[in-house]
């Protein structure tokens, strides 16, 4: 095998190496858009939310959630995202019953 065959096997495999590592980062983002309203009725849109950890909400609190993303999602009625949760699945909304906690935060089921 000649240098120049061996030099170009091994950038080939270093650089499927990197590109396989990029595809797994950590700033993966959920494909769509998730939009709530708060008990203001404010309407707030997320594009591509991440799918690491817990995300907070409106601070007063969310009425009604529509998930227009690739994933399901969990619902909380806490800023941590602790405590009992609602599965919300992809491409499909919720409202809180009336006179029930308001939505506080929300992770990605992944």
């Amino acid at each position: 095998m000649s240098v120049r065959r061996r030099l170009t096997t091994a950038t080939g495999a270093v650089l499927l190496t990197l590109a396989v590592a990029g595809c797994s980062g950590l700033d993966r983002t959920a494909v769509g858009t998730l939009s709530y309203e708060t008990e203001r009725e404010l309407l707030v849109t997320v594009t591509s939310p991440s799918v690491n950890g817990c995300h907070k909400m409106a601070p007063s609190g969310v009425t009604k959630v529509e998930n227009n993303t690739l994933v399901d999602i969990m619902l909380y009625r806490t800023r941590d995202c602790q405590g009992p949760s609602i599965y919300l699945a992809t491409n499909l909304s919720d409202s809180i019953a009336p006179d029930t906690l308001p939505w506080r935060s929300y992770s990605v089921v992944h």
